[in-house]
């Protein structure tokens, strides 16, 4: 139902109120006179401060276009194809195929209804209305339901389309804002616009930089900018800026093509070759969170609603957008309580990212843990594979090998020790189990894939024989060799708490942190010792490190040893091949480490968490601090990742065997680069120099000037020269202290 109200000049207030019935559109028209009073006092103030209300509105011009000229801030956003408005009706179901029924049995087919969708939310005063035929007054076979919140009526739409009341009547459930849009559909079919085909922008124009400088994006204040990192200038070069550009955060797609924008009405993704264009909208009101699939070909939006019963849990919204069509291709919906379980962390309750992403960059499936299983869909159908999930009795993890399609789940311990733990590898799509590892003794359970998922390591905490304490050691599989033989790790010290783990990108290695703070220490280790290739080995351990956190480089090799937060931003940087600490540093307060996808630089920042030295800070890989940028209310840093390398591990391998050929032509530009500096840095001097000697010459002008006036003031003696001036020298004695004492001699 929707009313309409209007004024007319005649004083009187016409109200229309609209039904809407199966399609048909029935109008009561109610009119009442009204005394307009306050047009009547209007009209006297105006005549009291001579006003004169005969207004000639033909007269008044008002610029062009439905904005009269004034463009919003997120005008080239949305003026495209905007959201479609909503009509009032969004918390309004409409159920069919209802047994139509005479009067004396209106009361309990509505006691019915009432029970079966006040289950789902809460139905407004008045919200359940059955139309009755006015000549065999009998029910119509359909009602109207409305709820307090558009996000009950989906909800109820979704849980009881279909339902089974009897075998006669299953309820065809549709939201009362559909009619309208079923209703637009033309009677006659016309084709479709066929537009001109233009050429699209080569998203990946940024990474052909002649200067082979990688970019990144940051969030300030209000202001969004994406730079090039100019580290040879030590400079940032601005390629984009906007203001207002995201309501809460930016992301990079996992391969650097677009960049992800959050607002109210949904995201948006940006990209191009010399600026940022959008490239794509998926509506999504009130998202809160995204993700993308690790090959850009998907895109998760997440948001979450309040109940109108406040005991009730949060209602969520999930969609599974197409990125470059901006179809939708699945949604879910339902309490937080159905998300609630697993994963490392995200917002009311429910962990972030649900859905985790298989396959590598083909994108072929993602899965969300449930109770007492794991659904895997895969993306050809979205569907369950196999029409059914992954029934695992109790478990609580799980995480997909980064480049195969393969789960590692974890269960704990039943029965109180009884059943022990277990960590199982799983393949998809045959849920073929191709390795098991039970466990005893389990109090918690980390686990961790190598980058390229030839191992996964296990981070096994274990109660010792009184369960007072706990000491921690490490399962090692090795994915790639045959029956995926496992080993076991455990530190010099057991009783060592574990502070840090991180394994060496595409590499053997592996760092750990452990012992108490504030000085814990670092042990590194490898999956290949020298005499021994398929055993694990220590190559050091580092003592008494102010270190917290890990971050290896994305090529391995080099490591920056971080202390965050306590730590106050103590800084290692670290040859692994070496086992040389090559520089340390500190960055006051940061909060942040993150390598650029080459492993040249790394940047730290402190973002807004602190009040005060907000901004981030360009340094070499070894450690050599290049710029500094400072930034109030610093938000964000990131650094716009780059697509895999086309070159295969032999011919990686050959250039870095022969390095120096090919660094033959980069050392020149260094050098070039390197004499340009030096020709900036006497360019700059020189000026200074000039701007000296100028200011010197004015100065000395002044004194020429003035030397008349000077010689006026001491009765015509000159006083600028030097030589007429006497040095003498006087030597003033004065008294400092006077005490008086007496001495007594004695024979």
């Amino acid at each position: 139902m929707a009313t309409c109200i209007s004024l007319f000049p005649a004083g009187t207030l016409k109200i229309q109120i609209i039904q809407r019935k199966s399609g048909q559109v029935i109008k009561h028209q109610l009119t009442m006179a009204a005394e307009v009073k306050l047009m009547n006092e209007i009209e006297a103030t105006a005549a009291q401060m001579d006003i004169d209300m005969n207004i000639d509105f033909s007269s008044i011009q008002l610029p062009p276009g439905e904005n009269f000229g004034i463009i919003s801030d997120d005008e080239d956003v949305y003026h495209d194809d905007q959201l479609e408005l909503d009509s009032g009706f969004g918390n309004v179901i409409v159920v069919d195929n209802l047994p139509v029924v005479p009067r004396e049995k209106f009361e309990k087919l509505e006691g019915v209804l009432r029970k079966i969708y006040s289950q789902i939310g809460v139905i407004k005063e008045d919200g359940l209305w059955m139309p009755v035929d006015p000549e065999t007054k009998k029910t119509l076979g359909y009602c109207f339901i409305e709820y307090n919140t558009p996000q009950e009526a989906e909800l109820a739409k979704e849980k009881t389309h279909g339902y089974k009341l009897d075998r006669a009547h299953i309820f065809a459930v549709n939201m009362f804002d559909d009619f309208d849009k079923y209703m637009k559909v033309p009677d006659e079919w016309a084709p479709p616009e066929i537009k001109p085909y233009t050429p699209g922008e080569n998203l990946q124009k940024w990474l052909a930089d002649e200067k082979a400088r990688d970019q990144f994006v940051i969030r300030a204040g209000t202001d969004t900018e994406v730079l090039w990192n100019d580290a040879r200038q030590s400079k940032t070069e601005l390629v984009y800026k906007r203001t207002y550009w995201t309501e809460s955060f930016v992301q990079w797609s996992p391969m650097g093509t677009y960049l992800a924008t959050v607002h109210r009405q949904g995201a948006a993704v940006w990209g191009g070759a010399n600026t940022f264009n959008r490239l794509m909208r998926y509506a999504h009101p009130q998202v809160k969170l995204i993700d993308f699939s690790p090959g850009e070909k998907f895109l998760v939006t997440y948001s979450s609603h309040e109940p109108s019963n406040p005991r009730d849990a949060n209602r969520v919204v999930i969609n599974i957008f197409d990125v470059r069509t901006g179809k939708v291709m699945r949604d879910f919906k339902g309490s937080a309580d159905e998300f609630a379980i697993g994963g490392a962390g995200g917002v009311a309750g429910v962990s972030w990212p649900i859905f985790r992403w298989g396959g590598g960059k083909e994108d072929k499936y993602f899965a969300k843990l449930g109770k007492n299983m794991i659904s895997v869909y895969e993306t050809e159908t979205f569907s369950l594979i196999d029409k059914k999930s992954l029934k695992v009795e109790n478990v609580v993890d799980f995480s997909w090998s980064p480049t195969d399609p393969i789960i590692a789940l974890f269960v704990p311990e039943l029965g109180g020790g009884n059943q022990p733990a277990r960590v199982s590898l799983v393949q998809i799509p045959g849920k073929e189990e191709l390795r098991q590892k039970n466990l005893f003794s389990i109090s918690d359970c980390k686990m961790y894939w190598q980058s390229n998922g030839e191992y996964l390591a296990v981070k096994a905490d274990r109660y010792t024989k009184t369960k007072k304490s706990t000491y921690t050691g490490f399962e090692l599989f090795r994915i790639r060799e045959r029956d995926i033989p496992i080993e076991v790790l455990e530190l010099d010290n057991k009783n060592d708490k574990i502070i840090a783990f991180a394994w060496e990108p595409k590499g053997h290695r592996f760092a750990v942190i452990h012992g108490d703070n504030p000085r814990p220490d670092i042990s590194f280790y490898t999956m290949r010792s020298t005499h021994n290739l398929g055993r694990v080995s220590k190559l050091t351990t580092l003592k008494g490190k102010q270190a917290n956190a890990l971050f290896w480089s994305p090529g391995g090799r080099f490591i920056v040893l971080a202390g965050l937060k306590g730590f106050n931003g103590q800084l290692e940087f670290f040859n692994v091949d070496e086992l040389e600490t090559m520089a340390t540093a500190e960055h006051f307060m940061a909060t942040d480490v993150e390598w650029d996808p080459t492993g040249r630089y790394v940047a730290t920042s402190v973002t807004s968490v602190h009040e005060m030295e907000n901004g981030f800070n360009i340094w070499s890989f070894n450690g050599k601090l290049l710029y500094r940028i400072l930034k109030d209310h610093f938000f964000q840093f990131l650094w716009r990742p780059r697509p895999p390398s086309f070159l295969t591990p032999e011919k990686e391998e050959e250039i870095a065997k022969n390095l120096k050929k090919y660094s033959k032509k980069y050392e020149a530009e260094d050098q070039d680069v390197s004499m340009l500096l030096s020709e900036q840095d006497r360019e700059k001097r020189r000026m200074l120099k000039e701007e000296w000697e100028k200011w010197v010459e004015v100065w000395r002008r002044a004194h020429e000037e003035e030397q008349l006036e000077r010689q006026k003031l001491r009765d015509g003696e000159a006083s600028g020269e030097e030589e007429e001036y006497e040095a003498k020298e006087v030597e003033v004695e004065e008294v400092l202290d006077v005490s008086e004492e007496v001495i007594s001699f004695e024979d």
